[in-house]
């Protein structure tokens, strides 16, 4: 398999030495993949068999890295803003319970 050698700041290299148990090869790889990934879903909105799997393996979809629609911010905000109901008791939850 090809490499690749990276040229970094002493201090940034200090910072990733803090962490000896990161494989840093294999993190750098996947975010290398994970770019190709997005930009072939950006282009077609559709992503290849073997694509599909890495991105189930790694639990990572290139749709996470879409900024979220105004629509639903502004669903959220309203949800937040709006009423709740109480906190409800261990007595009355089983009640609620025993309703469903």
């Amino acid at each position: 398999m090809p490499s690749a050698t990276l040229t970094m700041q002493e201090d940034t290299l200090a910072e990733l030495e803090a962490f000896p148990w990161v494989n840093w090869s294999e993190a750098a790889r996947e975010e290398f993949i994970k770019k190709l990934i997005f930009e072939e879903y950006m282009k077609t909105g559709k992503l290849s068999r073997e694509h599909e799997e890495f991105c189930e393996e790694i639990d990572w979809h290139p749709v996470d890295e879409l900024p979220l629609k105004k629509e639903f911010v502004a669903k959220l905000q309203k949800t937040i803003k709006g009423p709740h109901t109480p906190q409800m008791d261990k007595g009355e939850f089983i009640k609620w319970l025993n309703k469903l």
